[in-house]
């Protein structure tokens, strides 16, 4: 089934690069931001069935967005070119893809967070 995302990446050639391969994986991008502060904006208000969010946005962390995302009850993982090191301590155990990734595995990565809010 196809869903809906959010994506926070700071890095617009990266974004970019996640925009393709998520719509190439059968979904669609509705809300993307470069920063922290536009991200929580999103983050809070647009609609959209999952978030894929950068660990380290502009220098920062992303856990205001990560926050504002699980409030809402959303389901969400991070990518980083760090792997797992940086994943916000209130977040710990959330899925990590490292960039660079491949379309299998955004794929494999929204399909788990999708099943696990089904399931909740």
């Amino acid at each position: 089934m196809p869903a809906s995302v959010l994506l926070v990446e700071d890095e617009a050639l990266i974004r970019m690069m996640l925009v393709d391969m998520i719509e190439e994986a059968g979904h669609s991008v509705v809300a993307e931001a470069g920063d922290i502060k536009n991200g929580v904006s999103l983050a809070s208000k647009a609609e959209f069935d999952l978030a894929i969010l950068d660990i380290n946005v502009g220098g920062d962390t992303v856990e205001p967005v990560a926050s504002a995302v699980a409030e809402r009850g959303k389901p969400f993982f991070f990518v980083s070119g760090y792997g797992s090191s940086g994943v916000p301590e209130a977040f710990m155990g959330t899925k990590v893809v490292t960039k660079p990734c491949l379309v299998a595995e955004v794929q494999s990565a929204i399909d788990k967070a999708l099943a696990q809010t089904s399931t909740n």
